[in-house]
């Protein structure tokens, strides 16, 4: 144990130098963000994520947060039959807006919100030396406008990330009642 401590300690300081030159909502309010969000369209680096994006639906995230300042995430993916179901624990950072999952060596992002219709969130993943990148459009209703999808597009180069792996997720009621 003692000696997978510095290791995650470099893991995790790599996570937040590669993200450093991402900013953060400024005033981030964890109370406004709280709640339903649908994940409407998503671009990411991730191989897993180049396989499966062409079949993917608009997913649910419900974000709450803990007593402590710690976001949890409770997720619903549509699959083929199903709904898999996933509850991410990030713990704040030092900024407001910015969270970690220690354990799964994620670095969460919440880079630009309205709180009452969309949010853009970057989340970055080490696994092994493969350090992945996502972009995700999150709206509390699951239609999105023109303008607010051009606005996603134009931040996407700004990530490091490429336009070409953009998939704007179809509409799905399939895990609308798997989440709450």
């Amino acid at each position: 144990m003692t000696v997978m401590l510095p290791s995650l300690a470099l893991t995790l300081l790599c996570l937040l130098r590669a993200g450093a030159e991402v900013p953060v909502q400024p005033g981030f309010n964890a109370e406004k963000f709280a709640g339903t969000w649908h994940v409407t369209a998503a671009v990411a680096n991730c191989s897993m994520f180049m396989k499966m994006k062409d079949g993917m639906k608009s997913s649910i995230a419900t974000i709450s947060f803990t007593v402590e300042g710690d976001l949890l995430m409770k997720l619903a993916w549509p699959m083929l039959d199903k709904c898999q179901k996933f509850e991410l624990l990030f713990q704040r950072s030092g900024q407001a807006g910015h969270y970690v999952a220690a354990q799964e060596k994620k670095d969460l992002r919440v880079v630009e919100t309205d709180y009452s219709s969309y949010a853009i969130v970057r989340e970055l993943h080490q696994s092994g030396q493969e350090l992945t990148a996502a972009l995700q459009l999150l709206t509390r209703e699951q239609d999105v406008s023109p303008q607010l999808l051009q606005k996603f597009k134009e931040l996407i180069p700004t990530v490091g990330l490429n336009k070409d792996t953009l998939v704007i997720l179809p509409k799905s009621d399939q895990c609308s009642e798997a989440i709450s």
